[in-house]
């Protein structure tokens, strides 16, 4: 019941006043890849990693890499355990950031996934604890990071997948259509509930039982800690998806 409240709240705080703001706009590309290795019937691990870029390839908007460890409690119920190292560059007419910026993630996940016909629905919780890199001036004057600053971070997910093509009996093309949101919980000096939000849409494609294909299109919001920045990104994001089984089958 916690967890809806917060939902219920950051959507609240999505129509708040932004008399003092900056609003910005830029037009991102993401390449994106995904690596799923099943090492039983139960266990997995997964190796996301992620190059972004701003306004088209003019400019380094951030890169992370993102190993876990998963676990198949039930057929709709997954659990994972991982870690997630950023970097965020300066980028922008109004930059976020100051200087390069780094990111230690360590959060926990659970995914719920039900199937209905075509229709396949997903809902996706993250935990994430955040050590965020903190940056000051240094003796001849320029930002540098110092130090590092706690904050925790709740990220939920809903996306709807339907299939839109099917080859005996498995879904080769399908559309998807979602959205995430991303709450600061309990964050020092924080003028913002929401620190992100994205509206997703787009198509996926079978190539087979191992390889996807993703092209979606993602409109990106981020608020600053301040609440003086806002971003309005449109964004295309190109994901290649591979899931291996590596032991050996009865």
């Amino acid at each position: 019941m916690k967890i809806k409240f917060y939902i219920l709240f950051g959507m609240l705080f999505s129509f708040q006043s932004f008399f003092s703001q900056v609003k910005t706009t830029n037009t991102d590309i993401w390449l994106h890849y995904v690596c799923k290795n099943m090492l039983n019937k139960k266990l997995s691990v997964t190796l996301e990693a992620s190059m972004r870029y701003a306004n088209g390839f003019d400019e380094k908007q951030q890169w992370f890499i993102r190993p876990s460890v998963d676990y198949q409690f039930t057929k709709s119920f997954n659990g994972s355990l991982g870690a997630t190292y950023y970097d965020t560059y300066v980028y922008g007419e109004v930059p976020l950031n100051k200087v390069t910026t780094p990111e230690k993630h360590l959060w926990l996940q659970g995914i719920y996934a039900k199937t209905f016909g075509n229709y396949k629905f997903t809902h996706r919780l993250r935990d994430e604890h955040r050590w965020v890199g903190i940056a000051s001036k240094n003796s001849q004057g320029n930002f540098e990071i110092t130090d590092y600053v706690y904050r925790n971070r709740l990220r939920y997910m809903f996306l709807a997948n339907y299939a839109l093509i099917k080859k005996d009996d498995k879904t080769k093309l399908f559309a998807m259509l979602g959205d995430e949101v991303f709450m600061n919980i309990a964050v020092k000096d924080a003028k913002t509930f929401l620190q992100q939000n994205r509206v997703i849409a787009g198509l996926g494609y079978n190539l087979n039982a191992n390889h996807q294909l993703q092209l979606s299109y993602i409109h990106q919001t981020i608020w600053n800690l301040g609440n003086t920045i806002q971003e309005n990104n449109p964004t295309v994001r190109l994901s290649y998806v591979t899931n291996f089984d590596w032991y050996k089958k009865e």
